[in-house]
């Protein structure tokens, strides 16, 4: 078999796993999108959806998982294509943890509703909205710079990380607000903290995904590094 044939091959296995990385991130930012829908619409189905959900997001996991070890075994790839392999293993393990954080939500709402506090909840649910909208357009936009490879997008999505961390600490301080004025909505007011710390969490794994992007093309890890120093690797 001749070298080109074997390289084709190869390219088509890494095409294949990197669109299987795809469908899980959409499936991943469905889940997302569902759980806020599930939380302030107080809908116990769609929290329930995106809870079977979550077993699809684990399966995924594994199987690409398993085909990269595999692909790794077979084709000992070197240089570039090894950082694709390792990048992509970095991305799913954090678009996994994206999953566990929709399913943290909808756990919220279940428990929310089983409690009966959305008939009488006066808190910021809305306000969560935002934060919601920033975490899952980073991580729609940490994506698209994974399918392009493109070191530009992923540095967008670094810089605008810390837009999710100041719209969380304002969560806090008006959920602190809440409890103080009224002790009735003290616990209502804790589940919505992990709500938005479960939002958070969704900006710093597309914040990781977007490391691993410019480490993929650029060879160099950026994790913990700062923003300046970035900077200058991708340009």
């Amino acid at each position: 078999m001749s070298n080109k044939h074997l390289s084709t091959q190869f390219d088509a296995e890494l095409s294949g796993i990197s669109n299987r990385v795809l469908e899980m991130g959409g499936l991943v930012e469905s889940q997302m999108t569902q759980a806020l829908y599930a939380l302030t619409n107080f809908s116990a189905e769609t929290a329930a959806l995106v809870m079977r959900q979550e077993e699809n997001v684990n399966q995924m996991e594994v199987e690409i998982d398993r085909d990269l070890s595999a692909i790794i075994a077979r084709r000992q790839p070197t240089a570039r294509d090894l950082r694709l392999l390792i990048a992509i293993s970095r991305t799913i393990a954090n678009l996994e943890r994206v999953g566990d954080e929709a399913a943290r939500i909808a756990r919220t709402v279940q428990r929310l509703i089983n409690t009966g506090v959305s008939s009488r909840m006066r808190l910021p649910v809305a306000d969560l909205g935002f934060e919601s909208d920033l975490a899952i357009a980073q991580l729609r936009k940490a994506l698209d710079a994974f399918a392009r490879l493109d070191t530009a997008r992923a540095l967008e999505v670094l810089k605008q990380d810390d837009l999710i961390d100041q719209e969380f600490d304002g969560l806090l301080r008006k959920l602190i607000t809440y409890m103080m004025e009224d002790p009735r909505t003290i616990s209502s007011s804790i589940d919505l903290i992990f709500v938005a710390k479960a939002i958070e969490r969704v900006g710093d794994h597309a914040k990781n995904l977007a490391e691993a992007i410019i480490y993929v093309v650029k060879g160099t890890d950026v994790r913990h590094t700062p923003m300046q120093d970035v900077e200058n690797v991708v340009r």
